[in-house]
């Protein structure tokens, strides 16, 4: 499979992982995934009344997998006019974010953002025909040498 359809196995993967498995085989449970997580869910908001969370998320990344997570189990996420961009809000248990939602939120962003960076390595290999890398460690400049600031974005 391409490295696309690996991504999608493993982020599959670590769903399961999430969902506190049960006895059924690997494939199965990969499969039942999301139903065990929101009969999770279901429990601790029985027994802990849900409370509005903020989440604050500085990536555009970042938040659409967070959201969409949110939307697989079912969870309304929002933000009240005037809020930031990088903000989502969401009622939830304290337990289901603390056990749950954010340890399985952290492992995905974690996956995500390394194939984001093999797959923009890989590009920029191809197009620029140059091996990518961070920049070399120099000694400090001369005061008379000092680099001008920029702060640059690609958004």
């Amino acid at each position: 499979p391409g490295p696309e359809q690996q991504l999608v196995e493993k982020l599959r993967r670590i769903e399961a992982l999430h969902a506190r498995p049960g006895s059924e085989g690997e494939r199965h449970a990969a499969e039942r995934a999301r139903e065990r997580i929101q009969s999770r869910l279901r429990e601790l908001e029985a027994e802990e009344p849900p409370i509005e969370f903020r989440f604050s998320l500085a990536d555009q990344w970042s938040r659409h997998l967070f959201v969409a997570l949110l939307r697989r189990y079912g969870i309304h996420p929002y933000r009240y006019r005037g809020q930031r961009r990088t903000t989502v809000m969401a009622r939830l248990s304290r337990a289901f974010v603390n056990e749950t939602l954010w340890p399985e939120f952290l492992e995905l962003q974690s996956t995500m953002v390394a194939y984001f960076d093999a797959l923009t390595d890989r590009v920029i290999e191809q197009a620029l025909e140059v091996q990518p890398g961070e920049a070399e460690e120099a000694a400090e400049a001369a005061p008379a040498l000092a680099p001008q600031e920029h702060q640059g974005s690609l958004l």
